[in-house]
């Protein structure tokens, strides 16, 4: 999916809503544990509800790990059933990956090859030659943390040099000698505020990817001002308040429920 296809899906949608599969088999409802594969089984509910409202999908690789070789299984699962239903949707792996070259070479082979994934988060601490391998392949998409929603993200990630750069604002500027805005974001979280204006002074076009809006009481009134441009130019992940909004047998009606109301917040943006 390139990124006028990706634009237009908003447009189309009036939603810039991911959705993150944050999948955690001692969250789920109760019943589904009966299942032969309670996670797929969920993720599929959870889909199904929720895929009207939202333009992207997020499955978080630790909750699938955990769980061994029964966990890859539900995450292909989950990744091939949202390609055969929902081709219109993206898809985020967030693994964030990133390692010496030949071995990101392998996590980007798994990723883009063996799964077809549209993107991939990827942690540029290790440089150029960590994340390139990923830049490789035609129509995909390399997500790089830049500035995350967690606490610890002021550990690093707002250092500044002897220039006052701070580390993430490097990121943002070195990376773009390594490719452009139709095939690299960035992630951003959204509790980080008006840092989304010093964003944008340095990545103007580049699509954001948007965590901690919900369960992270990150506003999204806020990310909309200071990070929304000409095409949007946002994907705003929202995991645990969507999914786990509800632990009956009607949760994936009331994810879907939760789904729409952030969709049409997100409608009143758009048409501003």
């Amino acid at each position: 999916m390139n990124k006028q296809e990706l634009f237009e899906n908003i447009k189309k949608k009036k939603s810039f809503l991911c959705v993150g599969l944050d999948t955690d088999i001692k969250k789920i409802p109760e019943h589904l544990l009966k299942e032969e594969d309670p996670i797929f089984a969920f993720n599929k509910a959870i889909i199904d509800a929720t895929a009207p409202y939202c333009i992207a999908y997020k499955p978080n690789l630790a909750f699938y790990e955990s769980m061994g070789v029964k966990g890859w299984i539900a995450f292909e699962k989950t990744v091939t059933y949202i390609k055969e239903n929902y081709p219109d949707q993206f898809i985020i792996a967030d693994a964030k990956r990133g390692d010496i070259g030949n071995t990101s070479a392998m996590y980007a082979r798994t990723f883009f090859e063996e799964l077809n994934i549209d993107s991939v988060t990827v942690a540029p601490y290790m440089g150029e030659d960590s994340v390139t391998p990923f830049l490789t392949y035609e129509g995909k998409w390399v997500i790089l943390l830049a500035l995350t929603s967690n606490k610890g993200s002021h550990d690093f990630q707002l250092t500044e040099d002897t220039n006052g750069e701070r580390l993430f604002e490097k990121v943002l500027r070195k990376s773009q000698e390594w490719s452009n805005d139709e095939n690299m974001m960035y992630v951003v979280g959204a509790t980080q505020g008006r840092a989304f204006e010093d964003i944008r002074k340095i990545v103007p076009n580049h699509f954001l990817l948007v965590p901690g809006v919900g369960a992270q009481g990150g506003s999204l009134e806020e990310v909309c001002k200071y990070g929304m441009n000409s095409t949007c130019g946002l994907i705003v992940n929202s995991s645990r308040a969507i999914i786990y909004a509800d632990k009956t047998e009607n949760f994936a009606t009331v994810a879907g429920q939760e789904a729409r109301k952030v969709q049409e917040e997100m409608e009143k943006f758009l048409n501003n």
